[in-house]
C-alpha cells in the first residue's frame, strides 16, 4: 500500500529523529561534564555500578544492592542538575515519539508516528500539491448548486457516490468517470477522494492525461544505451490513479495505445482509476476509438456528471 520510496523516506526521517535525540543528549552530557565536577564524579560512579550490575547479573549474583546504589546515584545526579539550573531530565534522550522511541515500531506493530509520516509522504508524492490541504468532502459547498432542483440533487448524488467510493476503497476496486465543464467541482471531488484514500494508507497518484502519456513516451523512446529507471511504471502500480483532463492531450496513435494499455492493465490488476474530463460522452466517443470509449463509458466505470456555472469565475 505504501510505495517503497515513500516507506524508505519515512523510515530515514524517523531514524534521523532518533539519532538527533541521542546526539543532543550526548552533547549535553559532554558539556555538563566540563561544567560540573560533581556531575563528572557521579557519572564515573554510575559507570562503575552499571558495569558491576551487568557482570553480577551474568554470574547469577544478587543485584539488589547494586540497583539501590545505582538508583541513589541517579537521584543525586538529578538533584545536581537542578542545582545548576537545568531540568532534572536535561541530559536524557528525548525522543520525538515516546511510544516507539523513534524506531517506528511499538513491539511488532507499526507505530502511529510512522503511519502518520507515511500518509504525509504519500500526500507529497501524489501530485496534488496543496490542493489536499484545501479541498475535502467537508468543505465541498453544495450551496452553490442551489437549495433544490435537479442540479442540486445530481450533485448530492455525486458527492454520496464519491464518499462511498473513498470509504469503501479497502474493500472494493471501483472506477469513476467525472464528466463536466471547468469549475463544476470535479477536481474538488477528486482531491477529497484522494485525501480520504491516502489517509487509509493507500498510494495515490494524480496527473494530467498529457503528462502521463509523456512519461510513457519517455520510456518508449529513450535510448537503450542510456536507460534509466522507468518513469511510467508508477501509473500501473499505484492503488488509485487519478487521470485529469482526459481529452486535452494531443491525440496520436501512440497516445491512444498508451491510454488503452494503462486503463486495461489497471483493470486487469484490479486497481482503481478515476478519470476526469471536460468532454461530454459524445465528444469522448468521437475522439477515442471504441475499445477505450467502451472501457470508460461501459460497465467498468461509474459515470458522475457535473453541471452548473464555473464556480472559479463566480467567486
Amino acid at each position: 500500500m505504501y510505495t517503497r520510496d515513500n516507506y524508505a523516506a519515512a523510515k530515514a526521517e524517523i531514524e534521523k529523529r532518533r539519532l538527533d535525540a541521542i546526539s543532543t543528549a550526548d552533547e549535553r552530557n559532554a558539556e555538563l561534564a566540563l561544567e560540573s565536577e560533581e556531575i563528572r564524579t557521579i557519572d564515573k560512579e554510575l559507570s562503575k555500578t552499571g558495569l558491576l550490575l551487568f557482570k553480577t547479573a551474568c554470574m547469577g549474583g544478587d543485584i539488589e544492592e547494586i540497583r539501590r546504589q545505582n538508583k541513589e546515584l541517579n537521584l543525586r545526579r538529578r538533584a545536581a542538575l537542578v542545582k545548576l539550573g537545568y531540568p532534572e531530565d536535561y541530559t536524557e534522550v528525548h525522543y520525538t515519539c515516546k511510544t516507539c522511541s523513534d524506531t517506528g515500531f511499538a513491539g511488532t506493530k507499526m507505530c502511529t508516528c510512522l503511519k502518520q509520516l507515511l500518509i504525509t509522504k504519500n500526500i507529497q508524492s501524489s501530485g496534488m500539491g496543496n490542493l489536499i490541504d484545501k479541498q475535502s468532502f467537508d468543505n465541498f459547498d453544495l450551496g452553490v448548486f442551489g437549495k433544490d432542483g435537479e442540479l442540486r440533487e445530481r450533485m448530492e448524488r455525486n458527492l454520496k457516490i464519491a464518499r462511498a467510493f473513498a470509504d469503501g476503497f479497502a474493500r472494493h476496486h471501483d472506477n469513476l468517470l467525472l464528466i463536466g465543464t471547468t469549475g463544476t467541482g470535479k477536481t474538488h471531488v477528486s482531491t477529497a477522494i484522494a485525501k480520504a484514500v491516502i489517509t487509509q494508507g493507500f498510494d495515490v497518484l494524480y496527473d494530467s492525461a498529457q503528462n502521463i502519456i509523456d512519461d510513457f513516451e519517455t520510456d518508449k523512446f529513450k535510448s537503450g544505451y542510456n536507460r534509466t529507471e522507468s518513469v511510467s511504471d508508477k501509473y500501473l502500480e499505484c492503488d488509485l490513479l487519478i487521470i485529469d483532463d482526459l481529452g486535452a492531450e494531443f491525440v496520436t496513435q501512440f497516445s491512444v495505445s498508451a491510454l488503452y494499455n494503462l486503463i486495461n492493465t489497471r483493470q486487469n490488476k484490479g486497481l482503481s482509476t478515476i478519470i476526469s474530463t471536460n468532454l461530454s460522452g459524445s465528444e469522448l466517443a468521437g475522439k477515442y476509438e471504441g475499445r477505450i470509449y467502451s472501457r470508460i463509458i461501459g460497465a467498468d466505470y461509474t459515470v458522475l456528471r457535473f453541471e452548473g456555472k464555473d464556480q472559479r469565475i463566480a467567486r
